[in-house]
């Protein structure tokens, strides 16, 4: 009796032995280690990295699980705990997702994890070693990557940039581990007004009636962000003064927070904002932050890029335009060159009727008919007589006259006779 006594004592102080062992070698490990004991599950024991996973508000002994974290009621690790000190078999855990905390301070996050069962002498469960790593942030990264990838991919084709804005706000909303509704408002040209880029989530009339506002101080949480060129983090609308303005507006439309973050050109010039709204009141964790400056850094990408089209598409537009003007200027001079021509054409053959006229003039100094209807003849009575600066002179009828005077360079009315002038200046 005394050695079976003896045996259980030695595997009691081995067990311990064990037991501060873990105790050691998870002491400053970045791993989640727990000691629990009983069917309750007490937290006996457990290391620094445990209590900043659950919060280091929490952070006691003496108390079971369920009662220091009640938000896993309903997330089935307790039924796990239970299920493993009653059968005694360990279970283990892979990308287990878990909400810690509540309310503004609720994160969602993932684990792997071992449910092993600690043992007394005689074989019996009396508690369970709870030993896991958080792989919040590769679960995220690994379904960042994948959306970042496919959205650089949308911006490298030249897709429109609001099929772009609009797909990244989705994107996030699938991201991020709460309800979130993502907003990309663009700046105007001048900066001084924020226009709607994307937000698909959030109610159209809200929308509406945030499109255009100013950037400034105090107006919002997107006008300060856009003024100050600098995140601004609202975590409750009811209770803050940039929202004064605007807080019946969010309550109408249901929100309660938000986190609104400049989006900025390589040169530091404005592009717009980038906001991410709650439902209910909420602080932002580093990831919730880490997450927003990535897309905000994706849109400006986006945003710039499609600046530069626009530019490069109203260039074109302007070419364009200065070719046709240039061509129609071209039509216009070959036009003016080609009345000209017609008009040198029509001089020069109304300058031989001229000087024929005034060669048969020499011999009847006044035509009984108009001596300018060339090859054809005119039976019109000649009536004025004009003349050049050659000396050379003719008589005429009022119709061809008058086209001597308006295609002939220096032609003038020389008829000294009243009834000549009178005639054209009366006719």
């Amino acid at each position: 009796m005394t050695a079976i006594s003896g045996q259980r004592s030695t595997a009691v102080r081995v067990g311990e032995a064990a037991e501060e062992d873990l105790r050691a070698l998870f002491g400053q490990s970045i791993a989640v280690f727990a000691s629990l004991v009983g069917p309750t599950h007490v937290v006996e024991t457990a290391n620094p990295a445990f209590f900043v996973t659950i919060g280091e508000e929490r952070a006691r002994t003496g108390v079971p699980v369920a009662e220091l974290m009640p938000e896993l009621a309903g997330q089935g690790f307790v039924a796990l705990l239970d299920e493993v000190y009653r059968t005694g078999e360990p279970y283990t855990g892979r990308d287990a997702r878990i909400v810690l905390g509540t309310g503004p301070h609720a994160r969602e996050a993932f684990f792997d994890f071992t449910y092993e069962p600690r043992r007394d002498a005689d074989g019996t469960v009396t508690g369970i070693r709870v030993i896991g790593v958080e792989t919040t942030q590769v679960k995220h990264a690994q379904r960042l990557m994948v959306e970042h990838r496919a959205m650089l991919e949308q911006i490298a084709r030249q897709a429109p940039l609001a099929e772009v804005l609009d797909g990244m706000a989705r994107c996030i909303e699938n991201l991020a581990p709460d309800q979130v509704l993502v907003s990309v408002l663009l700046a105007d040209p001048d900066g001084e007004h924020l226009r709607h880029g994307a937000a698909p989530s959030l109610p159209e009339f809200y929308n509406r009636a945030i499109d255009g506002i100013a950037t400034g101080e105090g107006v919002g949480s997107c006008g300060t962000a856009a003024h100050r060129r600098e995140p601004v983090i609202v975590t409750d609308i009811a209770t803050d003064p940039f929202w004064d303005d605007f807080r019946d507006l969010a309550e109408r439309a249901g929100l309660a927070a938000c986190w609104s973050m400049p989006i900025l050109a390589r040169d530091g010039g404005l592009l717009g904002t980038f906001a991410m709204y709650h439902r209910t009141p909420r602080v932002p964790q580093d990831t919730d932050l880490a997450l927003a400056r990535v897309f905000a850094d994706t849109a400006a990408l986006a945003i710039e890029r499609h600046h530069v089209e626009q530019a490069k598409t109203a260039a074109e537009a302007r070419a364009k335009a200065a070719n046709e003007e240039l061509a129609k200027a071209v039509r216009a001079e070959r036009q003016l060159r080609a009345e000209a021509e017609q008009r040198a054409s029509t001089a020069a053959e109304l300058a031989d009727r001229m000087r024929a006229a005034a060669a048969a003039q020499a011999a009847r100094p006044h035509p009984e008919h108009c001596q300018l209807g060339g090859a054809q003849g005119c039976t019109a009575p000649a009536k004025i007589k004009i003349a050049d600066s050659w000396g050379d002179a003719a008589w005429g009828c009022d119709a061809h006259v008058e086209e001597a005077i308006l295609n002939v360079r220096s032609v003038f009315i020389a008829s000294e006779e009243l009834g000549g002038l009178a005639a054209y200046v009366n006719r």
